[in-house]
């Protein structure tokens, strides 16, 4: 032992906290897929529907070249052009509509001019005149108003000289399809 040096004990080992490793920024190749300018461009497919929610209220007016889905309230006015206006189960609107669809399963209180059909479901409620070159009102659906059926499909103004057949049809009268 005249050698030897005592053992002496290992401190215990202190685990430090390691520097934290900053993470990596991407390649410029990744951040260009990821950032792709996609995502700014409008949807190419036609068939898309814009929605209103329920929450939602608009006063004033509504243009688009894009199918519309509303579940809130608009009072004002609808401009679709060549696209559908769906008013669904919980809207409320309050506005004169022009497009190419209308199909209610709400409540409308307004004159609905559509180019092509109108559809009112069966706990549907319309309260204005209609112009369309075709109409369907499913039993139990409400509608008080007159139908002008424009034959030609061109719902507009200039269509006062047309000839059309007009029916006018109130709460308790017999539906038309």
């Amino acid at each position: 032992m005249w050698g030897k040096k005592p053992e002496q004990p290992t401190p215990p080992e202190v685990n430090e906290p390691k520097a934290a490793n900053p993470p990596k920024p991407a390649p410029a190749f990744v951040e260009e897929k990821t950032m792709s300018s996609d995502a700014m461009r409008p949807l190419a497919n036609s068939s898309a529907t814009a929605r209103l929610g329920a929450s939602l209220h608009v006063k004033g007016e509504i243009t688009g070249h894009e199918d519309l889905l509303v579940d809130g309230s608009v009072e004002g006015l609808i401009q679709l052009e060549d696209r559908k206006l769906t008013v669904g189960a919980s809207a409320k609107v309050s506005a004169d509509v022009v497009a190419r669809e209308v199909v209610v399963y709400g409540t409308v209180k307004g004159n609905l001019r559509a180019r092509d059909r109108i559809e009112i479901k069966k706990d549907g409620s319309v309260v204005g005149d209609l112009t369309t070159a075709r109409i369907m009102i499913e039993d139990g659906a409400y509608f008080k108003g007159s139908i002008e059926i424009d034959k030609a499909g061109e719902a507009g103004d200039s269509d006062l000289e047309k000839p059309a057949f007009t029916r006018t049809v109130g709460a308790g009268a017999p539906k038309t399809s």
